[in-house]
């Protein structure tokens, strides 16, 4: 099997297997790139980080990144087709079928069950990822908040201003590359 086939199949499968939509499908994206060796979890959280400094849906810009680090361009193309693609289609698909079962009680059961678990997905991934971010592999979460005090506020200040503004995230991201630059260079 060709580079460029696995890179295509591994997003395939994760787009598939995912519910929740791009953030949620994170979880399994970072499982399943790192399991395979492909990135770290400091890389996965650098293409996190570089995704969200982008306008658009995150799930393929991340897949992007490790496609390209993979192959170059066309492992990023290989990627980001394999993570929307399968999907796209499938949705073409759901989208004649759903007005005639949304109001199932089946379907409605089934989602209150599932919306819980793609919350958990999420609080993953950011647990995940703060590892890397604060460096909890080399020491326990504890030392490695006080150590990385900056860094725990910058996440501290992102949530308040998410949570008591309006402002739209990607202004957020820019600030923070423009503090980054300053502070940390």
């Amino acid at each position: 099997m060709t580079m460029l086939w696995k890179i295509f199949v591994v997003f395939t499968r994760v787009a598939l297997f995912s519910w929740g939509g791009g953030p949620a499908s994170l979880a399994l994206m970072q499982r399943e790139t790192t399991a395979v060796g492909w990135v770290t979890p400091a890389e996965f959280a650098d293409a996190v980080a570089v995704g969200n400094a982008l306008p658009g849906p995150i799930a393929p810009q991340v897949s992007a990144y490790v496609g390209y680090k993979l192959a170059g361009v066309p492992g990023a193309v290989a990627a980001a087709t394999g993570t929307v693609l399968p999907t796209t289609l499938l949705m073409l698909v759901m989208v004649v079928f759903f007005f005639g079962v949304k109001d199932s009680p089946t379907v409605k059961a089934m989602l209150k069950a599932v919306r819980p678990v793609v919350i958990g997905l999420l609080i993953w991934t950011a647990v995940d990822m703060a590892r890397t971010v604060f460096g909890v592999e080399q020491s326990t979460w504890g030392a490695a908040l006080l150590q990385g005090w900056d860094r725990l506020l910058l996440c501290a200040v992102a949530i308040a201003v998410l949570t008591l503004t309006r402002l739209n995230p990607a202004f957020l991201i820019l600030g923070a590359a423009v503090f980054g630059l300053v502070a940390y260079r």
